[in-house]
């Protein structure tokens, strides 16, 4: 198999499979730039967009203050291109991970680019519940935190779905983020794929990209169909 792939697809044979640019490597940062992101920007989303519900029109904790300040975050950050919040936001990158160039910096713009989209994703998804649901734990005198796990609970379908959703974007936003040296298969395809003409090791990073969110949106799909109760 290996001398096939030697006489055949030399250029993908020459990366190798481990070292600094192998495939194996540039797949794992891949996972890690998703996950270790969504870790952080996913937890902020989350509870900005519960936040939204709660304080917003209507809400069992409406504040229009607390509400317009997260409305008005959440609009910015979305609006912003993630190739630009890139740039924007290497001074604090530096700050925060002594670096503008890796998987580690990427992080940074990663997690601040899901945290609005998710935010709002969990936003419509919370806001879609049945009110009734909530009103009665009101009623029983259900307390703020019985009240937030009641959200939770009735959403949790829905939110693993958009979960979904959210980790196949930042698998996406990962291959943009080899613009600037990432790693990962984004870069791979990028630098040693596209700029030298070998469009094998193009095809080959695509692939394993597109395997990796099938992966992620099998799971994804699985997970909320089984766990609906609807």
């Amino acid at each position: 198999m290996l001398e096939f792939i030697q006489t055949n697809f030399p250029d993908i044979y020459k990366i190798g499979w481990d070292g600094q640019t192998g495939w194996w490597t540039a797949t794992y940062l891949t996972f890690y730039m998703t996950f270790a992101s969504f870790a952080v920007g996913g937890v902020m989303g989350l509870i900005t967009g519960l936040a939204l519900v709660l304080t917003g029109p209507g809400g069992v904790k409406e504040n229009k203050v607390i509400f317009w300040i997260l409305d008005t975050i959440s609009s910015i950050f979305r609006a912003i291109p993630f190739i630009i919040l890139l740039g924007i936001i290497s001074p604090v990158t530096k700050m925060i991970v002594g670096t503008t160039i890796g998987p580690n910096a990427a992080l940074v713009a990663l997690a601040l680019s899901v945290f609005p989209f998710y935010a709002r994703q969990i936003q419509v998804v919370l806001s879609e519940l049945d009110g009734g649901v909530i009103e009665a734990a009101e009623a029983s005198g259900a307390t703020f935190w019985d009240i937030v796990f009641v959200y939770l609970r009735e959403g949790l379908p829905d939110i693993i779905r958009v979960t979904t959703f959210a980790l196949v974007s930042l698998v996406g936003y990962t291959a943009m983020a080899g613009a600037i040296g990432s790693g990962g298969l984004g870069q791979v395809a990028l630098v040693y794929g596209h700029q030298r003409w070998n469009y094998d090791v193009t095809f080959l990073a695509t692939i394993l990209i597109l395997l990796m969110i099938f992966i992620i949106q099998f799971i994804g799909d699985y997970l909320s169909r089984k766990l609906s109760h609807k």
